[in-house]
C-alpha cells in the first residue's frame, strides 16, 4: 500500500530553519509529483510548495517564496522541504502529499495520497 510519512517538525524560534522529510513507501515514488501544504490553527488547509516528477520543476506559495526550498531524492523515495526565516505565521501542521499523474499544482484535491502531518510551532 502506498503511504507518506512526514518528519522533522517541532518548536523552532523565529528566524531558525526546519528541514521536513517526506518518505513515500510501497509504490514507484519517480512518477509522483509532491506536494506540501499547511494548516495552520483555526484556517484552511494551503498550498505550500510542489515539485514535479523528476524535481525539475518547482512551485512556492507567495507566503513562503525565498524563504522555503522543496527538493527531492528519488534514490531514498524522499522529498524534502527546508524551511528558512521562519516566522510565526508559518505555525502550522505540514503535509505532504503524492500525485501519481505527476501534475504537482496548487490544487489539493488533485492529490491522491497525503501523510498525517507534522506539527511546527514558531516561537518569538
Amino acid at each position: 500500500q502506498f503511504r507518506l510519512v512526514e518528519s522533522g517538525g517541532g518548536l523552532v524560534q523565529a528566524g531558525g530553519s526546519l528541514i521536513l522529510s517526506c518518505v513515500a513507501q510501497g509504490g514507484v515514488w519517480r512518477n509522483y509529483a509532491v506536494g506540501w501544504f499547511r494548516q495552520p490553527p483555526g484556517k484552511d488547509r494551503e498550498f505550500v510548495a510542489a515539485i514535479g516528477a523528476d524535481g525539475s520543476i518547482r512551485d512556492y506559495g507567495d507566503a513562503v517564496k525565498d524563504r522555503f526550498t522543496i527538493s527531492r531524492d528519488n534514490a531514498k523515495n524522499t522529498v524534502y522541504l527546508q524551511l528558512n526565516s521562519v516566522e510565526i505565521e508559518d505555525t502550522a501542521v505540514y503535509y505532504c502529499a503524492a500525485d501519481r499523474w505527476g501534475r504537482g499544482n496548487r490544487w489539493l484535491n488533485q492529490y491522491q495520497t497525503w501523510g498525517q502531518g507534522t506539527q511546527v510551532t514558531v516561537s518569538s
